[in-house]
C-alpha cells in the first residue's frame, strides 16, 4: 500500500496533468480551416493551404481525442485514490510498484498483466 505522503505526490502529479490536458484541448477548439488561417472565405485560400490546413485541423482533432482519452484515464486514476484502490492491479489485487506509477501514473495493471 502506498503512505498518504506518496498518494498526496500522485494526486498533485494527476492533477497537474489534467490541467495540462484540458489547456491543450480548448486552445485547440478551432471549427474550420478558415478560423485557421484567418481568412473570411474560402476563395482566397490556394487550394494546397486550405488541405494544409485541413490536415492540421484533422490531425489537432486527433490529438484532442487522445488528450480526451488521457482525461478520462487521469479522472479514473483520481478516482482511484478517492476510494482507496489506486496502485492496485485491477487484474489481480497485486501492488503495481511505485516505479511504475511513476513513469505511468495512471496505470491500471502490472507491466506483465498488460494486455
Amino acid at each position: 500500500m502506498l503512505s498518504e505522503e506518496k498518494l498526496n505526490y500522485f494526486r498533485e502529479k494527476l492533477l497537474q496533468m489534467k490541467e495540462e490536458n484540458e489547456e491543450k484541448i480548448e486552445s485547440n477548439q478551432e471549427n474550420s480551416p478558415n478560423d485557421a488561417t484567418g481568412e473570411l472565405a474560402d476563395y482566397d485560400n490556394h487550394p494546397a493551404d486550405m488541405g494544409t490546413e485541413q490536415f492540421e485541423q484533422e490531425m489537432n482533432a486527433g490529438l484532442d481525442n487522445r488528450r480526451e482519452e488521457r482525461l478520462r484515464e487521469i479522472n479514473d486514476a483520481l478516482e482511484r485514490i478517492e476510494n482507496g484502490t489506486y496502485g492496485i492491479s485491477e487484474k489481480s489485487g497485486k501492488p503495481i510498484p511505485e516505479e511504475r506509477l511513476e513513469v505511468m501514473p495512471t496505470a491500471r495493471y502490472l507491466v506483465e498483466e498488460k494486455e
